[in-house]
């Protein structure tokens, strides 16, 4: 069985037995620490340079070596002994005992905003989500898709095949026939088309519940797959993945496959919601935290300010910062709300501020730079920075940058355990 090693996004994991107890950080032994920095290092060199977005090997004084987890979420398998599991940091009103379990509730919710995530009738409330990975958790949500298939009935389809029969069926093919049954006179060598569940849907389904029973951990989802293959006794599983996924025809018939297929390809293909997802990647799913929380807060922004009489337009891509010699440098702020004649730019950037005026509180001056061109283009001065809220910054006074030729930045801290609240909240200050 694979260690699984829980993390939280940015936190630092080191081989110094001296920190093993240290709340700052995230001890490996010494063999799992050098699997860990192989892995890193030689999937850098195979793989993509994006990796370093995520994983990051750097040394600090008196600790040593370091690896630091930032910008994505989810969990990866390092090796056959070692498992990573990255759960967002989220912020909390008092410490949790069951901190974790809640953490993993709420980016469960966070995730199935997104728009390509294929999963939107996952239910969680009878899951042990507490001794449950993130993978396992997937593989509960890919069960539940495919067994409210099976209670809608698998399709068919008319399969061509050809075969020697004891009775003539379909078209007699006079060649192979002369030359199959010289000796066998009783038997038709024929082409037919036969109406079965053998089609590229089914078999990649049959494909993704035998890997997930090879690698699954969980005693439940390996006893929900079992009963599940039951279904697909008649159908082979895939052995040619692109193949068959290029096949699969989605259609009015075949709406109920759309998820699942999806699904398939993120177990079969390792196709995650990362720029290096890969065949290094045998069990992973890792989502850019940046998505997660544009795409949480657009969700709940378009309802919340749509009552409200707000027409609400996320990732607009009406303006270029230059339009000579051509249309060049795409502004894609990721919320524009308008209503009447008044417009505002809403953007959203997953990190923790800190409680430093001298430091700007930790935003960057590209982003700074950045809302400042959006109100120019969208002649509009209010504009709104949302960043997750911590507890270093709860409570704080309201932080304003004015340019003094009228664009204003806000900063408003979304709470993301409690997010309706937190955006009624910021709609209440720009109505008010």
């Amino acid at each position: 069985m694979s260690k699984l090693l829980e993390v939280k996004e940015f936190d630092l994991i080191t081989d110094n037995i001296v920190f093993r107890d240290n709340v700052k950080y995230k001890y490996l032994n010494n063999k799992k620490f050098k699997i860990l920095i192989d892995f890193i290092e030689n999937f850098q060199i195979q793989e993509s340079n994006d990796v370093v977005e995520f994983m990051n090997i750097s040394s600090k004084r008196n600790v040593g070596k370091v690896v630091s987890i930032r910008n994505y979420v989810g969990l990866i398998q390092v090796a056959k002994g070692l498992q990573i599991q990255v759960l967002p940091k989220i912020c909390f009103p008092s410490n949790k005992d069951n901190e974790n379990e809640e953490t993993k509730r709420v980016f469960i919710k966070m995730i199935k905003s997104m728009k390509d995530f294929p999963s939107k009738v996952f239910s969680d409330t009878n899951l042990k989500i507490k001794k449950m990975s993130l993978y396992e958790i997937f593989i509960s949500m890919y069960i539940q898709e495919v067994r409210q298939l099976v209670k809608r009935g698998i399709k068919s389809a008319y399969i061509s095949d050809e075969d020697n029969q004891n009775f003539l069926k379909g078209k007699l093919l006079i060649n192979h026939h002369i030359k199959k049954n010289i000796v066998h006179k009783q038997r038709f060598y024929v082409a037919y088309d036969e109406f079965h569940p053998n089609r590229p849907e089914n078999k990649l389904i049959k494909a993704t519940l035998l890997k997930l029973l090879h690698v699954t951990q969980s005693s439940k989802n390996a006893k929900d797959i079992k009963q599940l293959l039951v279904a697909f006794e008649m159908v082979e599983p895939s052995i040619n993945y692109n193949k068959d996924f290029f096949r699969v025809k989605i259609d009015r018939n075949t709406k109920n496959y759309e998820i699942i297929i999806q699904w398939s390809k993120v177990f079969l293909l390792n196709k995650s919601f990362t720029t290096f997802s890969g065949e290094n990647l045998s069990k992973s799913l890792l989502f850019p935290m940046e998505k997660v929380f544009e795409s949480y807060v657009a969700l709940h922004i378009k309802r919340i300010f749509g009552d409200k009489g707000w027409s609400v337009v996320c990732q607009d891509k009406r303006y270029y910062l230059f339009t000579e010699p051509r249309y060049q440098f795409a502004l894609r702020p990721d919320i524009v709300c308008k209503k009447g004649e008044r417009t505002i730019i809403l953007d959203t950037k997953w990190k923790n501020l800190v409680n430093d005026e001298r430091k700007n509180y930790g935003i960057l001056q590209a982003d700074m730079y950045q809302m400042y061109a959006y109100s120019k283009k969208y002649k509009t001065p209010e504009i709104w920075l949302l960043y997750p809220l911590n507890n270093e910054m709860r409570n704080h006074k309201e932080i304003i940058f004015d340019s003094g030729d009228e664009t204003v930045v806000r900063v408003h801290f979304v709470d993301v355990v409690n997010i309706e609240k937190s955006l009624k909240e910021l709609n209440e200050k720009i109505e008010s």
